[in-house]
């Protein structure tokens, strides 16, 4: 009995002080139309884990979100304590045509205030359908890279990379990934992550524990 109460208390020490990423972002983070460990952060995790990545990945997407609304949950996210969050938002600015200038603006911030509290932050870059006009779409797909670039932060161009427009891995709908666009959106967080998780812990820096 002593033995079991010993490995419980044990285990249940190390899943609290396990570094956390979060997954901050809109429906693509998610999950819409999909369970949630079919959502890219669960799988992410798996991923972590089979590669010995000892993570908690952290679901924080919320549907409809814009970066107005992200903005104001930044405070929300900080009191979870990550160590690394993905950040993906703009999307559904985009699609509802705002203002390029507060959509900057907005991300800006974001990124700001969790830089300010140690976090690394991971940019996702997002692109519009062509119909959104030449001009409109050349001057938000910009945003990322000149955000990512301002702030010195890991950069993944498109989040929806190997996905966005395929019709076998999107929902009925054409926006919304099914399990199988999560799987390669996992992966593709994945390969920018995985320089970071090799840094020592320390000034907002993530944490690898290999498996013995």
């Amino acid at each position: 009995m002593r033995q079991t109460i010993s490995s419980s208390a044990t285990q249940t020490d190390r899943e609290r002080h396990r570094p956390r990423i979060v997954a901050f972002g809109d429906s693509l983070t998610a999950g819409f139309g999909v369970s949630q460990d079919q959502a890219y952060p669960s799988q992410l995790e798996g991923k972590l884990t089979s590669l010995g990545y000892d993570y908690e990945v952290v679901n924080a997407g919320v549907s409809g979100e814009t970066t107005a609304g992200g903005l104001r949950r930044v405070g929300w996210i900080l009191k979870s304590k990550p160590q690394l969050v993905v950040l993906e938002l703009g999307g559904n600015d985009g699609l509802r045509g705002l203002s390029v200038t507060e959509t900057r603006a907005n991300l800006d911030a974001i990124i700001r205030s969790l830089k300010d509290a140690q976090v690394q932050v991971v940019l996702a870059g997002m692109k519009l359908p062509p119909n959104y006009g030449e001009e409109y779409t050349k001057a938000f797909e910009a945003i990322y890279r000149e955000l990512a670039t301002r702030h010195h932060l890991p950069f993944i161009p498109f989040f929806l990379e190997g996905v966005g427009g395929r019709s076998g891995l999107n929902q009925a709908d054409g926006i919304h990934p099914t399990a199988e666009g999560h799987r390669i959106i996992a992966e593709t967080v994945l390969q920018t992550l995985r320089p970071l998780l090799n840094r020592s812990h320390g000034s907002g820096e993530a944490v690898q524990k290999k498996k013995a």
